[in-house]
């Protein structure tokens, strides 16, 4: 008897188990009894369907099967075969546009922490993507086309290893029983079917979209060699990640199977979709046709006042915002992060207007909003000038620009929040706390990189045009960032810049851009120069003094070396805490960028060959100097150097200077 009422317990769970019984497998047709772990806007619908974003609310949804999954064999390390199917439909408010898509991912954790939404569907941030250290899987279902992950289109399937730049890309589709390929649109509405396939033994990735009843073809739509055993952890979590945008999107599962060592459960049963549209074409006539007329009112009302409106407010939204415009965030939600823009908030402030740390609602991103004011010196134009250019800019020692918002005269752009500040406040006014010399070489390397890439890596060539310490900011692990792109100028490799406007910083600006106007990558070189020796010394390029008589930092580190010590420039904070001959590297470098002439200043591509000991930097011989300033000899070793090197450093060395323009006149 009492072992017929386990029997009858034991069926009586199975019944309502979301899951099978077997070990590392489960089945859910549809997710009523589902026993899910979900967070950020996902949720489970009372028809049973799993709906990961909706078309109410901008951000991102996951949801994974709540036990670990075991996906290594405990002996030897190798990776068990899996199989997962599911049941997906992507409906857009807007037909054909559509929002960001989804993916099923395989990971180490359930909660990912610091994840945006938007093109990185709620998987990574511009710092992690692609980070091996992720360990994560996944098969994308994109429905937007991002240039920065290299997709081929706005309509694919990808398999992700550790980022969304996918390792293996096709259009949607599918081929049917006679081999043709068949297109599909993954933001139609209609409900698909996908399996994704590893087999352990061949390492083969196997992954196969269809209609959902049309059947699974024998030909996979993406087939790909790899090993995932270094990229799955001995147990892993499964589920789904999704994200939106400014285009309201509903993205649906309707069913789920998987199963390690084996084939996925079919899935049966699965409930349906809600219709498009609405029923109430009776509830249309019963009460719209009364209500026609003041309709009509309503309608060709609003016409009008959106015409004048559009006149007056033109600007709103000009040409340029629709060929760059990142993502454009809503005020209200701006306001919201930053708590009113209250003083308590307020980051810093400047010609350009003040600064905000806020804290994203629903996401919980720490965001800096820009606020630019109605009596800045920058204005609308240094803001389109920020909008084009770092908004298009994904690097690592970049501050990514996440988007931007703009309300009738405001205008405010939104940055990932680097939560240890700008490096100025590491150098002057007594600071609390100092870095040491490891700190600051770390930042130093970080800033050329960050240059590097700007000068020679961008689509453009990207003049920063502001380089100084209260423009690079910190992260977390005080990684330095350039910041600030307000007065950058971006022009076409192989072209010359047009513009004749003297802008930057005094003491930081080139003496052939004050004489030109023109700001070119040798000009940003020579602000680096004056960066580096600002960051060693612990001193500003011009320091004011009681006599009237100012310090010029760079003049100052040239007395130093001259005298046999150049050691002696060193910060007082340092104490003796650093390594001498890196130290005297930076400061050397630092004077060889700072040369009058642009044509024998080395470039970021050879800066950091320097910085990174592939390449020694010559004698500071070369150097020497005159009433009006820090000049170059001759014949003075420099030029048997640029020679020397010119084949594998591209350094072009065009005619031997003799005594040039004052180098102060760059910056006083």
């Amino acid at each position: 008897m009492f072992f017929n009422l386990v029997i009858l317990v034991a069926l009586f769970l199975v019944g309502f188990a979301p899951a099978s019984s077997e070990v590392d497998a489960f089945t859910y047709n549809g997710f009523q009894l589902g026993n899910l772990s979900l967070d950020g806007i996902a949720n489970v619908k009372s028809s049973g369907l799993l709906l990961l974003t909706d078309s109410e609310t901008q951000g991102q949804g996951h949801a994974f099967y709540p036990n670990l999954i075991h996906f290594k064999n405990s002996t030897n390390g190798t990776i068990f075969s899996f199989s997962t199917t599911f049941v997906f439909a992507i409906r857009s408010d807007y037909g054909i546009l559509s929002g960001h898509g989804l993916v099923f991912i395989i990971a180490p954790q359930r909660r990912i922490e610091g994840a945006l939404a938007y093109h990185y569907l709620g998987l990574f941030n511009s710092t992690n993507n692609g980070d091996r250290s992720n360990h994560v899987f996944g098969v994308e279902l994109d429905t937007i086309y991002s240039e920065e992950f290299g997709d081929i289109n706005d309509n694919h399937v990808g398999i992700d290893i550790n980022g969304l730049r996918s390792v293996a890309a096709e259009k949607a589709g599918y081929f049917d029983d006679t081999d043709l390929f068949n297109n599909l649109t993954l933001i139609s509405g209609q409900p698909m079917q996908v399996w994704v396939e590893y087999d352990g033994s061949t390492q083969q990735i196997n992954v196969t979209v269809a209609p959902l009843h049309v059947g699974k073809p024998v030909r996979p739509l993406l087939s790909l060699k790899c090993d995932l055993s270094p990229i799955l952890d001995q147990t892993m979590y499964v589920g789904f990640s999704s994200s939106t945008g400014s285009v309201p999107t509903h993205h649906y599962i309707l069913g789920w199977s998987f199963k390690t060592n084996g084939k996925a459960q079919e899935l049966s049963q699965l409930p349906i979709l809600p219709r498009f549209g609405h029923k109430g074409t009776s509830r249309f006539v019963k009460i719209g046709l009364p209500l026609i007329s003041l309709v009509l009112l309503i309608v060709a009302t609003s016409m009008v006042v959106y015409y004048v409106r559009r006149k007056k407010y033109e600007e709103l939204l000009e040409d340029w915002e629709r060929e760059y415009r990142p993502q454009r965030f809503k005020y209200k939600d701006l306001y919201t992060a930053t708590k009113g823009f209250r003083e308590k908030e307020l980051l810093g402030a400047g010609g350009f207007g003040k600064v905000y740390k806020g804290v994203m609602p629903i996401t919980n991103l720490e965001i800096a909003v820009k606020k630019i004011s109605h009596e800045s010196k920058q204005g609308m134009k240094e803001f389109v000038s920020e909008i084009v250019i770092i908004g298009s800019i994904q690097h690592r020692n970049v501050v990514p620009l996440l988007g931007y918002c703009r309300r009738k005269g405001e205008l405010l752009l939104v940055y990932e929040y680097m939560s240890s500040g700008s490096l100025d406040k590491y150098l002057y006014d007594r600071p609390r706390v100092t870095l040491n010399w490891t700190q600051r070489f770390k930042v130093i390397r970080g800033v050329a990189s960050g240059l590097f890439f700007l000068h020679e890596e961008c689509d453009h060539i990207v003049v920063h045009r502001d380089i100084k310490a209260s423009n690079v900011l910190l992260d977390g692990e005080l990684n330095g960032r350039l910041g600030d792109f307000g007065l950058a100028r971006l022009y076409s490799h192989g072209t010359n810049p047009q513009s004749t406007r003297v802008v930057g910083t005094l003491g930081y600006l080139a003496p052939e851009h004050t004489r030109t106007g023109r700001a070119t990558p040798s000009s940003d070189v020579f602000s680096f120069g004056a960066f580096l020796l600002e960051v060693a010394c612990g001193r500003r390029p011009i320091e004011p003094r009681k006599d009237d008589d100012d310090l010029i930092l760079v003049d100052w580190v040239y007395s130093c070396w001259n005298r046999g010590n150049i050691l002696e420039a060193v910060d007082p904070n340092l104490g003796v805490d650093f390594v001498p001959g890196q130290v005297e590297l930076v400061l050397s470098l630092g004077l060889f960028c700072s040369r009058p002439d642009p044509s024998f200043r080395p470039t970021m591509r050879q800066n950091l060959l320097f910085l990174d000991g592939v390449v020694a930097l010559p004698e500071l011989s070369a150097l020497s100097a005159s009433s009006s300033g820090l000049t170059f000899d001759d014949h003075g070793g420099f030029d048997d150097f640029v020679n020397s090197y010119s084949s594998s450093l591209g350094y072009t060395h065009s005619r031997s200077p003799s005594v040039t323009d004052s180098f102060l006149s760059g910056g006083r």
